[in-house]
Protein backbone atom coordinates (compact mmCIF):
# COMPACT_ATOMS: atom_id res chain seq x y z
CA UNK A 1 0.00 0.00 0.00
CA UNK A 2 1.39 3.50 -0.76
CA UNK A 3 2.20 5.94 1.87
CA UNK A 4 -0.82 7.86 0.67
CA UNK A 5 -3.20 5.27 0.86
CA UNK A 6 -1.70 4.15 4.20
CA UNK A 7 -2.77 7.87 5.61
CA UNK A 8 -6.43 7.53 3.92
CA UNK A 9 -7.10 4.93 6.19
CA UNK A 10 -7.06 6.36 9.51
CA UNK A 11 -8.51 9.36 10.05
CA UNK A 12 -7.71 11.74 13.18
CA UNK A 13 -10.72 13.38 13.89
CA UNK A 14 -10.02 14.96 17.47
CA UNK A 15 -6.25 15.26 19.77
CA UNK A 16 -6.61 16.08 23.16
CA UNK A 17 -4.20 19.76 23.75
CA UNK A 18 -2.84 18.53 27.02
CA UNK A 19 -2.20 15.11 26.42
CA UNK A 20 -1.49 12.94 23.09
CA UNK A 21 -4.68 11.43 23.01
CA UNK A 22 -6.66 11.01 19.97
CA UNK A 23 -9.40 10.10 18.94
CA UNK A 24 -9.81 8.58 15.40
CA UNK A 25 -10.95 6.09 12.97
CA UNK A 26 -9.81 3.09 11.09
CA UNK A 27 -10.29 1.65 8.16
CA UNK A 28 -10.44 -2.03 7.10
CA UNK A 29 -11.63 -4.30 4.76
CA UNK A 30 -14.58 -5.44 7.39
CA UNK A 31 -15.58 -2.20 8.11
CA UNK A 32 -14.48 0.89 10.57
CA UNK A 33 -12.81 0.88 13.80
CA UNK A 34 -13.29 3.77 16.10
CA UNK A 35 -10.29 4.33 18.25
CA UNK A 36 -8.34 4.00 21.09
CA UNK A 37 -9.70 0.59 20.61
CA UNK A 38 -9.64 -2.70 22.90
CA UNK A 39 -9.47 -5.68 20.84
CA UNK A 40 -10.79 -8.94 23.11
CA UNK A 41 -8.43 -11.90 22.72
CA UNK A 42 -10.11 -14.66 20.34
CA UNK A 43 -6.35 -16.97 20.51
CA UNK A 44 -8.24 -20.19 19.00
CA UNK A 45 -10.66 -18.03 16.70
CA UNK A 46 -12.40 -17.51 19.89
CA UNK A 47 -12.88 -15.40 22.72
CA UNK A 48 -13.28 -17.24 25.03
CA UNK A 49 -16.61 -18.23 26.78
CA UNK A 50 -18.38 -15.72 23.84
CA UNK A 51 -19.96 -15.72 21.02
CA UNK A 52 -19.46 -13.60 18.33
CA UNK A 53 -23.01 -12.36 18.36
CA UNK A 54 -22.28 -11.24 21.86
CA UNK A 55 -18.79 -9.62 21.21
CA UNK A 56 -21.15 -7.69 18.53
CA UNK A 57 -23.63 -6.28 20.93
CA UNK A 58 -20.76 -5.79 23.76
CA UNK A 59 -19.15 -3.16 20.86
CA UNK A 60 -16.20 -4.87 20.16
CA UNK A 61 -15.70 -4.38 16.32
CA UNK A 62 -11.77 -6.10 16.16
CA UNK A 63 -10.77 -8.94 17.69
CA UNK A 64 -7.34 -10.80 17.80
CA UNK A 65 -6.19 -14.60 17.17
CA UNK A 66 -2.70 -15.77 16.99
CA UNK A 67 -0.84 -17.18 13.92
CA UNK A 68 1.14 -19.74 15.75
CA UNK A 69 -1.85 -21.31 17.28
CA UNK A 70 -3.90 -21.34 13.65
CA UNK A 71 -1.37 -22.34 11.52
CA UNK A 72 -0.72 -25.38 14.41
CA UNK A 73 -4.77 -26.20 14.46
CA UNK A 74 -6.53 -26.64 12.28
CA UNK A 75 -3.84 -24.92 9.76
CA UNK A 76 -4.40 -22.12 7.20
CA UNK A 77 -5.16 -24.32 4.39
CA UNK A 78 -8.35 -25.46 5.69
CA UNK A 79 -9.37 -22.06 6.90
CA UNK A 80 -8.69 -20.70 3.56
CA UNK A 81 -11.35 -23.52 2.01
CA UNK A 82 -13.52 -22.32 4.95
CA UNK A 83 -13.90 -19.32 2.82
CA UNK A 84 -10.79 -17.06 5.31
CA UNK A 85 -10.70 -16.70 9.17
CA UNK A 86 -14.07 -14.31 9.27
CA UNK A 87 -16.55 -17.52 7.85
CA UNK A 88 -14.76 -19.77 9.99
CA UNK A 89 -15.26 -18.29 12.96
CA UNK A 90 -18.69 -16.15 11.78
CA UNK A 91 -17.18 -12.98 12.89
CA UNK A 92 -18.06 -10.09 10.55
CA UNK A 93 -15.69 -7.15 11.78
CA UNK A 94 -11.71 -6.91 11.89
CA UNK A 95 -9.27 -9.49 12.71
CA UNK A 96 -5.66 -8.50 13.66
CA UNK A 97 -3.35 -11.79 13.86
CA UNK A 98 -0.12 -11.04 15.47
CA UNK A 99 2.78 -12.84 13.88
CA UNK A 100 3.15 -16.13 16.48
CA UNK A 101 6.43 -14.46 17.40
CA UNK A 102 5.84 -14.11 21.20
CA UNK A 103 5.17 -17.72 21.09
CA UNK A 104 7.45 -19.39 19.22
CA UNK A 105 10.16 -17.69 21.11
CA UNK A 106 8.34 -18.29 24.55
CA UNK A 107 9.49 -22.07 23.53
CA UNK A 108 13.08 -21.52 24.76
CA UNK A 109 14.63 -24.87 24.65
CA UNK A 110 12.52 -25.72 21.43
CA UNK A 111 13.81 -23.58 19.05
CA UNK A 112 16.56 -22.06 16.82
CA UNK A 113 16.73 -18.69 14.97
CA UNK A 114 19.15 -17.25 12.96
CA UNK A 115 18.44 -14.39 10.75
CA UNK A 116 16.84 -16.58 7.90
CA UNK A 117 13.98 -16.98 10.52
CA UNK A 118 13.23 -19.39 13.58
CA UNK A 119 12.97 -23.14 13.89
CA UNK A 120 11.09 -24.80 16.75
CA UNK A 121 8.93 -27.61 17.23
CA UNK A 122 5.43 -27.48 17.51
CA UNK A 123 3.89 -27.82 21.58
CA UNK A 124 1.67 -30.21 19.94
CA UNK A 125 3.03 -32.82 18.52
CA UNK A 126 6.72 -32.03 18.62
CA UNK A 127 6.93 -31.58 14.84
CA UNK A 128 9.21 -29.62 13.45
CA UNK A 129 8.17 -26.23 12.32
CA UNK A 130 9.91 -23.27 10.50
CA UNK A 131 9.24 -19.70 10.58
CA UNK A 132 10.40 -17.00 8.21
CA UNK A 133 9.38 -13.81 7.89
CA UNK A 134 7.72 -14.55 4.06
CA UNK A 135 6.46 -17.61 5.35
CA UNK A 136 4.31 -15.65 8.24
CA UNK A 137 3.44 -13.14 6.07
CA UNK A 138 2.09 -16.16 3.42
CA UNK A 139 0.16 -17.68 6.94
CA UNK A 140 -1.53 -14.43 7.36
CA UNK A 141 -2.73 -14.11 4.12
CA UNK A 142 -4.29 -17.27 3.47
CA UNK A 143 -5.94 -16.68 6.95
CA UNK A 144 -7.37 -13.33 5.64
CA UNK A 145 -6.97 -11.11 8.27
CA UNK A 146 -7.90 -7.57 7.78
CA UNK A 147 -4.32 -6.19 10.02
CA UNK A 148 -1.77 -8.50 10.06
CA UNK A 149 2.21 -7.80 11.72
CA UNK A 150 5.79 -9.42 10.65
CA UNK A 151 7.61 -12.14 11.98
CA UNK A 152 9.59 -10.60 15.28
CA UNK A 153 11.57 -11.42 18.01
CA UNK A 154 10.98 -10.31 21.38
CA UNK A 155 13.49 -10.49 24.39
CA UNK A 156 12.66 -10.77 28.01
CA UNK A 157 13.29 -8.63 31.16
CA UNK A 158 15.82 -7.80 31.96
CA UNK A 159 17.37 -8.06 28.62
CA UNK A 160 21.08 -8.56 28.02
CA UNK A 161 21.72 -5.24 25.93
CA UNK A 162 24.12 -7.41 23.04
CA UNK A 163 20.99 -10.03 23.08
CA UNK A 164 18.39 -6.79 23.04
CA UNK A 165 20.24 -5.37 20.21
CA UNK A 166 20.66 -8.13 17.97
CA UNK A 167 17.16 -8.36 18.37
CA UNK A 168 16.08 -5.43 17.28
CA UNK A 169 18.33 -5.24 14.06
CA UNK A 170 16.80 -8.71 13.30
CA UNK A 171 13.07 -8.17 13.98
CA UNK A 172 13.45 -4.84 11.82
CA UNK A 173 15.31 -6.86 9.27
CA UNK A 174 12.34 -8.98 9.48
CA UNK A 175 9.91 -6.34 9.36
CA UNK A 176 11.41 -5.14 5.93
CA UNK A 177 11.48 -8.95 3.99
CA UNK A 178 7.82 -9.33 4.70
CA UNK A 179 6.90 -5.40 4.27
CA UNK A 180 8.67 -7.16 0.44
CA UNK A 181 6.42 -10.45 0.51
CA UNK A 182 3.10 -9.15 0.98
CA UNK A 183 0.70 -9.60 -1.72
CA UNK A 184 -2.76 -8.64 -0.22
CA UNK A 185 -3.49 -5.32 -0.82
CA UNK A 186 -6.91 -5.80 1.04
CA UNK A 187 -5.05 -6.12 4.68
CA UNK A 188 -3.05 -3.53 6.68
CA UNK A 189 0.41 -4.12 7.07
CA UNK A 190 2.10 -2.84 10.94
CA UNK A 191 5.18 -2.95 11.60
CA UNK A 192 6.23 -3.47 15.63
CA UNK A 193 8.95 -1.25 17.28
CA UNK A 194 12.05 -3.38 19.48
CA UNK A 195 14.52 -2.47 21.67
CA UNK A 196 13.91 -3.98 25.12
CA UNK A 197 13.82 -1.12 27.43
CA UNK A 198 16.91 0.48 25.97
CA UNK A 199 16.45 4.08 24.98
CA UNK A 200 18.97 3.89 21.89
CA UNK A 201 17.73 1.07 20.26
CA UNK A 202 14.21 1.49 20.75
CA UNK A 203 14.65 4.98 18.86
CA UNK A 204 16.81 3.11 16.34
CA UNK A 205 13.96 0.88 15.49
CA UNK A 206 11.36 3.30 15.68
CA UNK A 207 13.15 5.61 12.96
CA UNK A 208 14.19 2.80 10.57
CA UNK A 209 10.40 1.61 10.29
CA UNK A 210 8.79 5.05 10.36
CA UNK A 211 10.71 5.86 7.46
CA UNK A 212 9.22 2.87 5.50
CA UNK A 213 5.30 3.08 4.23
CA UNK A 214 3.84 0.26 6.99
CA UNK A 215 0.12 0.65 7.77
CA UNK A 216 0.63 0.88 11.22
CA UNK A 217 2.87 0.38 14.20
CA UNK A 218 3.26 -1.90 17.20
CA UNK A 219 5.03 -1.23 20.43
CA UNK A 220 6.54 -4.35 20.86
CA UNK A 221 8.53 -6.40 23.87
CA UNK A 222 6.70 -4.44 26.59
CA UNK A 223 4.62 -5.55 29.10
CA UNK A 224 6.79 -8.53 29.80
CA UNK A 225 7.92 -7.78 33.18
CA UNK A 226 9.75 -4.38 33.00
CA UNK A 227 8.55 -2.17 35.95
CA UNK A 228 5.47 0.34 34.86
CA UNK A 229 7.81 3.65 34.64
CA UNK A 230 10.48 1.71 32.10
CA UNK A 231 7.32 0.65 30.23
CA UNK A 232 5.67 4.14 29.85
CA UNK A 233 9.06 5.46 29.29
CA UNK A 234 9.45 3.71 26.51
CA UNK A 235 6.18 4.36 25.10
CA UNK A 236 6.83 7.95 25.82
CA UNK A 237 9.94 7.95 23.72
CA UNK A 238 8.84 5.85 21.00
CA UNK A 239 5.46 7.55 19.91
CA UNK A 240 6.93 10.87 18.94
CA UNK A 241 8.56 9.18 16.29
CA UNK A 242 6.08 7.09 15.02
CA UNK A 243 4.63 8.78 11.46
CA UNK A 244 1.32 10.50 13.32
CA UNK A 245 -1.43 9.94 10.15
CA UNK A 246 -1.00 6.12 11.30
CA UNK A 247 -2.41 4.35 14.18
CA UNK A 248 0.12 3.12 17.04
CA UNK A 249 -1.12 -0.37 19.15
CA UNK A 250 0.24 -1.37 22.19
CA UNK A 251 0.66 -5.18 22.96
CA UNK A 252 -0.76 -6.86 25.32
CA UNK A 253 -1.00 -4.01 28.01
CA UNK A 254 -3.12 -4.65 30.27
CA UNK A 255 -5.38 -3.56 33.35
CA UNK A 256 -8.00 -0.68 32.82
CA UNK A 257 -6.13 2.17 34.11
CA UNK A 258 -3.31 1.21 32.08
CA UNK A 259 -4.91 1.52 29.06
CA UNK A 260 -6.19 4.93 29.97
CA UNK A 261 -2.53 6.06 30.20
CA UNK A 262 -1.50 4.46 27.44
CA UNK A 263 -4.35 6.70 25.89
CA UNK A 264 -3.10 9.83 27.53
CA UNK A 265 0.38 8.48 25.19
CA UNK A 266 -1.05 8.65 22.34
CA UNK A 267 -1.86 5.21 21.32
CA UNK A 268 -4.59 3.92 19.78
CA UNK A 269 -4.82 0.30 19.94
CA UNK A 270 -4.67 -2.10 22.78
CA UNK A 271 -5.09 -6.21 23.26
CA UNK A 272 -4.55 -8.02 26.74
CA UNK A 273 -5.89 -11.51 27.54
CA UNK A 274 -6.43 -10.37 31.15
CA UNK A 275 -10.27 -9.31 31.37
CA UNK A 276 -11.45 -13.09 29.84
CA UNK A 277 -8.02 -15.04 32.06
CA UNK A 278 -9.34 -12.98 35.03
CA UNK A 279 -12.93 -13.33 34.48
CA UNK A 280 -12.30 -17.36 34.02
CA UNK A 281 -10.42 -17.14 37.38
CA UNK A 282 -12.82 -15.10 39.35
CA UNK A 283 -12.12 -11.75 39.30
CA UNK A 284 -14.33 -9.20 37.62
CA UNK A 285 -13.79 -5.21 37.26
CA UNK A 286 -15.99 -2.31 39.24
CA UNK A 287 -15.50 0.84 38.51
CA UNK A 288 -15.95 2.17 42.18
CA UNK A 289 -13.90 -0.94 43.91
CA UNK A 290 -11.56 -1.89 40.99
CA UNK A 291 -10.60 -5.75 40.88
CA UNK A 292 -13.04 -8.09 42.64
CA UNK A 293 -12.08 -11.81 43.96
CA UNK A 294 -16.19 -13.07 43.18
CA UNK A 295 -14.96 -16.42 45.20
CA UNK A 296 -13.99 -14.72 48.32
CA UNK A 297 -16.29 -14.82 51.68
CA UNK A 298 -17.46 -11.66 51.30
CA UNK A 299 -19.65 -11.93 48.83
CA UNK A 300 -21.22 -14.73 50.06
CA UNK A 301 -24.57 -12.61 50.76
CA UNK A 302 -23.47 -9.66 48.47
CA UNK A 303 -26.92 -8.83 46.75
CA UNK A 304 -25.71 -6.10 44.77
CA UNK A 305 -24.51 -6.32 40.96
CA UNK A 306 -20.61 -6.96 40.31
CA UNK A 307 -20.94 -3.07 38.91
CA UNK A 308 -23.84 -0.61 39.90
CA UNK A 309 -22.60 1.38 37.04
CA UNK A 310 -22.58 -1.44 34.62
CA UNK A 311 -25.44 -1.60 32.10
CA UNK A 312 -24.51 -5.10 30.60
CA UNK A 313 -26.60 -8.18 31.17
CA UNK A 314 -24.61 -9.55 33.95
CA UNK A 315 -25.02 -6.91 36.34
CA UNK A 316 -28.71 -6.26 35.57
CA UNK A 317 -29.60 -9.46 36.09
CA UNK A 318 -27.00 -11.40 38.52
CA UNK A 319 -25.96 -10.98 41.83
CA UNK A 320 -22.56 -10.86 43.46
CA UNK A 321 -23.48 -14.02 45.71
CA UNK A 322 -24.95 -15.73 43.24
CA UNK A 323 -21.71 -15.23 40.35
CA UNK A 324 -20.02 -16.47 43.63
CA UNK A 325 -21.88 -19.58 43.87
CA UNK A 326 -21.55 -20.50 40.29
CA UNK A 327 -17.79 -20.02 41.17
CA UNK A 328 -17.56 -22.44 44.05
CA UNK A 329 -20.38 -25.28 42.32
CA UNK A 330 -17.81 -24.88 39.07
CA UNK A 331 -20.78 -24.28 36.98
CA UNK A 332 -19.64 -22.40 33.40
CA UNK A 333 -22.16 -19.71 33.48
CA UNK A 334 -19.63 -18.31 36.03
CA UNK A 335 -16.85 -17.63 33.56
CA UNK A 336 -19.66 -16.95 30.80
CA UNK A 337 -21.30 -14.00 33.16
CA UNK A 338 -17.75 -12.29 34.00
CA UNK A 339 -16.21 -12.78 30.89
CA UNK A 340 -18.85 -10.79 29.86
CA UNK A 341 -19.00 -8.34 31.62
CA UNK A 342 -15.17 -7.59 31.52
CA UNK A 343 -15.28 -7.50 27.92
CA UNK A 344 -18.02 -5.38 27.94
CA UNK A 345 -16.21 -3.26 30.85
CA UNK A 346 -12.77 -2.73 28.96
CA UNK A 347 -15.20 -1.51 25.72
CA UNK A 348 -17.19 0.64 27.50
CA UNK A 349 -13.99 2.32 29.13
CA UNK A 350 -12.69 3.12 25.41
CA UNK A 351 -15.71 4.50 24.40
CA UNK A 352 -15.75 6.92 27.34
CA UNK A 353 -12.37 7.99 26.58
CA UNK A 354 -13.40 8.20 22.93
CA UNK A 355 -15.80 10.73 23.94
CA UNK A 356 -13.59 12.56 26.31
CA UNK A 357 -11.19 13.21 23.87
CA UNK A 358 -14.24 14.49 20.99
CA UNK A 359 -15.75 16.58 23.60
CA UNK A 360 -12.17 17.89 24.76
CA UNK A 361 -12.52 16.78 28.17
CA UNK A 362 -10.09 13.97 28.31
CA UNK A 363 -7.59 15.56 30.67
CA UNK A 364 -10.20 15.19 33.44
CA UNK A 365 -11.05 11.77 32.71
CA UNK A 366 -7.51 10.73 33.09
CA UNK A 367 -6.94 12.48 36.16
CA UNK A 368 -10.34 10.01 37.27
CA UNK A 369 -8.63 6.87 36.21
CA UNK A 370 -5.27 8.04 37.97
Amino acid sequence: MSPQNAARTFEVLATCPDTGARAAVLHTAHGQIETPVFMPVGTQATVKALLPGELHDIGARCILCNTYHLHLRPGEDLIRRAGGLHRFMNWPHAILTDSGGYQVFSLKELRHVDDEGVTFQSHLDGTTQHFTPEAVIAIQEALGADIIVPLDEPVGYPADRDAAQTAQERSDAWALRSLHAHQRRDQLLFAIVHGACFPDLRCASADALAARSFDGYCLGGLSVGEPKPDLWAMVALTVPRLPADRPRYLMGVGFPQELVTGIAHGIDMFDCVLPTRLARNGCGFSRREGRLNLKGAAFSADFSPLDPDCPCPTCRGFTRAYLRHLYNAREILAARLVTYHNVHFYIQVMRAAREAILAGTFAQFWEEWK
